[in-house]
C-alpha cells in the first residue's frame, strides 16, 4: 500500500507539470491573438504534438511472499514440544486420624534441661529473643530479661504502671508489650515509646510474623467481641473476626488468647474463654479446632493458655490445670503430651533457634527449659 501511494502520488505530480505547461500556452496563443504584432504570430511554434504524448503508464508489481518449507525438527529443537495427555490410577487409601508422625522425631521421655527463677508472681509471658536471651513478665510491673543460665541482664518497668498483657521481641531486637490500655508499646534503646494506639479496643496478646509483621489479639471496651489484627509497621494490614458463615471466630470476653505463627503462615490462637485452640490461614479463614483429648483431660477440661510452634511443623500449647503440655501436628491431631518434668500450672511458652521449649510455671515463677525432640 506504502509502494502503491507513492507511485501514485508520483504519477500525480507528472500530470500536474504537464498541465501548468498547458495552460502557460494557452495563456501564450490568447495574448498572441489579442496583439497586433505581426512578428510574435510568426515566430509562434505550436506544442500540439508534445501535448498529445500522455505520461507512461505504470504497471505496479506487489510484492509477493514465496515461503519455504517448515523443518519442524528445527522448531522442536528451537522451542521444545509439548507432550500429550496422559492419565494412570493408583490405589488412595485414607487412613482417619492418623498423624503424621514423620515431621520430627519425638523423644520417648522429653528432658527437663534448666530452671530459671524469675521471682515474678504469677508468671504468666515469656519470648525469646535468642538462643541465649529470654524476656519475661507476669503480674507485676516489670519486664525481666535474663540469659541462657538464668542471670537477670535487664529489667523494664512499664510506662502506665499496670502489669503487661503481653510481650514479644520484634525482628530488630526491640521488646513490644501491651498492659490492658489501649496502646501497644515498643522499647527502643532503652526508651519507651507508644508504637500502636487503638480506639474502642484493648491490645491483648502479641505475635511478631517470620515477615516482620505483628498479630494483635484484641477485645473491645465492651468486652463483646475479640479479633486478631495484623500490622505492618504502626499500619492495620487485615482483620481476622468471623468464619464464612459471619460467626465469631474467637470467645467473646477479655480472656487470655495467646497466639502464633505456623511455618505456612497459619495464625494460631490458644483462646481460654473457647476452650479451643483455633486456626486459619493466612486469608483469615478457619482450617480447624483442637478442643483437648480424651487421654489428657480426664480430670479438668481443656483451657488452652501458652502457644508455640517448632522448626518440625509441631504446635504446641499449654493446658495449665492438666498441668502439661499438648503436641499437635500441622492438621490438629493429638501426638502426644509433656507431663513428665513436673511442671505445675504451665502458662505462656516460647521456642528457641534450637527447637528448645520454654514453659512458664504460672504459680511458682519459673521458666522451665525442656528438649522434646531427638
Amino acid at each position: 500500500k506504502v509502494q502503491h501511494r507513492e507511485i501514485l502520488q508520483k504519477h500525480l505530480n507528472q500530470i500536474k507539470q504537464i498541465q501548468s505547461v498547458i495552460k502557460q500556452s494557452l495563456l501564450a496563443v490568447r495574448e498572441i491573438e489579442k496583439s497586433t504584432e505581426v512578428s510574435s504570430t510568426i515566430e509562434y511554434s505550436s506544442r500540439i504534438s508534445e501535448f498529445s504524448k500522455l505520461p507512461p503508464k505504470v504497471q505496479v508489481s506487489l510484492p509477493t511472499f514465496i515461503p519455504k518449507p517448515i523443518d519442524h525438527e528445527k522448531l522442536y529443537s528451537l522451542f521444545g514440544q509439548i507432550t500429550p495427555l496422559s492419565t494412570a490410577t493408583e490405589d488412595n487409601i485414607l487412613f482417619l486420624n492418623q498423624p503424621n508422625t514423620t515431621v520430627g522425631e519425638l523423644l520417648d521421655e522429653p528432658e527437663f534441661l534448666r530452671t530459671i527463677q524469675t521471682g515474678h508472681e504469677r508468671l504468666c509471658s515469656v519470648t525469646c529473643l535468642n538462643e541465649g536471651i529470654i524476656w519475661t513478665s507476669g503480674a507485676s510491673n516489670e519486664i525481666k530479661c535474663f540469659n541462657s543460665k538464668g542471670s537477670l541482664l535487664q529489667t523494664i518497668q512499664t510506662k502506665s504502671g499496670s502489669f503487661p498483657y503481653d510481650i514479644a521481641v520484634d525482628g530488630g531486637g526491640n521488646l513490644l508489650y501491651s498492659d490492658w490500655s489501649t496502646i501497644v508499646y515498643k522499647v527502643k534503646n532503652g526508651q519507651i515509646e507508644e508504637f500502636i494506639r487503638l480506639q474502642g479496643w484493648v491490645p491483648g496478646n502479641l505475635c511478631v510474623t517470620s515477615t516482620g509483621d505483628l498479630l494483635v489479639t484484641m477485645f473491645s471496651n465492651d468486652e463483646t467481641q475479640s479479633k486478631v489484627v495484623r500490622y505492618s509497621g504502626s499500619t492495620e494490614k487485615q482483620t481476622i473476626q468471623f468464619d464464612d458463615k459471619g460467626k465469631p471466630l474467637y470467645s467473646r470476653n477479655v480472656m487470655l488468647k495467646y497466639i502464633t505463627e505456623y511455618r505456612n503462615h497459619d495464625i494460631c490462637v490458644a483462646d481460654y474463654g473457647a476452650s479451643a485452640v483455633v486456626v486459619v490461614n493466612q486469608d483469615g479463614k478457619l482450617r480447624w479446632r483442637y478442643t483437648g483429648h480424651s487421654s489428657v483431660t480426664k480430670n479438668e477440661p481443656f483451657k488452652p493458655w501458652g502457644i508455640t510452634t517448632d522448626s518440625q511443623s509441631l504446635i504446641l500449647t499449654s493446658d495449665k490445670d492438666n498441668h502439661c503440655i499438648h503436641i499437635l501436628d500441622q492438621n490438629g491431631q493429638f501426638l502426644r503430651c509433656i507431663d513428665n518434668c513436673d511442671l505445675e500450672s504451665p502458662s505462656g511458652l516460647c521456642m528457641d533457634n534450637n527447637d528448645n521449649l520454654f514453659v512458664c510455671e504460672y504459680l511458682k515463677g519459673k521458666v522451665k527449659k525442656i528438649k522434646y525432640l531427638k
